[in-house]
């Protein structure tokens, strides 16, 4: 198993259980997450609780909770909305973080590329949600979620040379 880990914060942000495809001249990640259902599920074991004097659900106070996957699994943290100077700010600065931990030729693939990258997601600002590692680090990768037309499951966004590849 192959675990993206930030290459920023360590945070892990992404497994090869959620397959992704290349956006923006490979700047981007783009992955399918899905609402998924966690709690208790009810098991008919054979008994019969109305001839044993039981009620249907004595007992079992069930919580049915519902989650997006890639949420849940990398337990991202939601952070509050950017307006277009912070969101640019932003990108700045990691810009600046990022650069001196690629290689030489990611180096200018990344920055030849994030500027129509950071455009494409400008475009979808008003959209978007944001998420940071476990950590919440300050400096960490920000993963981006929005819903594309009429999905009912969010689409996430990672900056593809943001991310380590670890072997689990």
């Amino acid at each position: 198993m192959l675990v993206y880990q930030d290459l920023l914060s360590g945070d892990e942000l992404l497994s090869d259980s959620f397959p992704y495809k290349e956006i923006e001249n490979g700047i981007l990640w783009e992955v399918e997450g899905k609402w998924v259902v966690q709690g208790a599920v009810s098991f008919d074991i054979g008994a019969n609780p109305s001839a044993e004097g039981g009620e249907e659900d004595e007992g079992v106070d069930d919580q049915v909770v519902k989650v997006v996957d890639i949420v849940d699994t990398f337990r991202l943290q939601e952070q509050p909305p950017f307006d277009k100077k912070q969101f640019v700010a932003y990108v700045k600065k990691y810009i600046k973080l990022l650069t001196p931990k690629l290689e030489p030729e990611q180096q200018e693939l990344f920055k030849k590329n994030i500027e129509g990258a950071t455009k494409f997601l400008l475009s979808k600002l008003s959209d978007l949600q944001f998420f940071v590692g476990e950590s919440m680090h300050d400096d960490g990768t920000m993963v981006f979620a929005y819903y594309k037309e009429g999905a009912t499951d969010p689409t996430f966004l990672y900056f593809a040379h943001g991310l380590k590849e670890v072997k689990c």
